[in-house]
């Protein structure tokens, strides 16, 4: 069990509906919007800091792009009036954003991390977050990945989760269930 601290902060990656294109290809972990819409009615209700962040692609063609339906934030996420919402450019949510000093204006909190895809946004976030020296986490049951083609073969997408959280746990960040998070 993991105790989530009362300066803990939530950071929800690009849970936006471009990532609903079939074009990524398939997908692992179908309920993790669903994991993410109560993990983050369990910050809410329990008055944690949430930092909503978004991926605005530079390249106009875009799934992710403002002004397209796919730039939108997936329903079961959308923030409150009150909560930050930040837009990025690139895959870390470190990289031009205010990100960093929202988080240390809280002190020394934990920063627990979900949303999509693990192996893009979510690791490269969280590996700066672990190098920054922010005391980090992944709800590993609430990111998902797509299937990959390397070489004209096929990366499952349960592989490519598993395989970037086992590359960050331990050395960036922890990696628990979200059943594993005790407020």
């Amino acid at each position: 069990m993991v105790s989530v601290s009362a300066n803990a902060a939530l950071v929800i990656i690009d849970a936006q509906k471009g990532f609903d294109d079939p074009r990524w290809g398939k997908r692992n972990n179908p309920d993790a919007e669903k994991i993410m819409e109560e993990v983050l009615r369990k910050f809410r209700s329990h008055g944690r800091t949430i930092i909503h962040v978004r991926h605005d692609s530079l390249n106009p063609a875009s799934l992710l792009k403002t002004g397209k339906p796919g730039f939108e934030f997936k329903p079961e996420v959308v923030p409150l009036d009150h909560e930050t919402v930040i837009t990025k450019h690139v895959n870390s949510a470190f990289i031009g954003t205010r990100l960093e000093s929202i988080l240390r204006s809280l002190g020394e909190p934990e920063v627990y991390y979900m949303g999509l895809t693990t192996d893009h946004c979510v690791s490269t976030t969280v590996r700066m977050s672990g190098n920054l020296g922010f005391r980090s986490f992944v709800i590993r049951d609430a990111c998902a990945a797509h299937e990959k083609i390397m070489d004209g073969k096929k990366i499952p997408a349960e592989m490519v989760h598993s395989v970037n959280l086992a590359s960050i746990d331990g050395e960036f960040a922890q990696i628990p269930w979200s059943s594993d998070l005790e407020f």
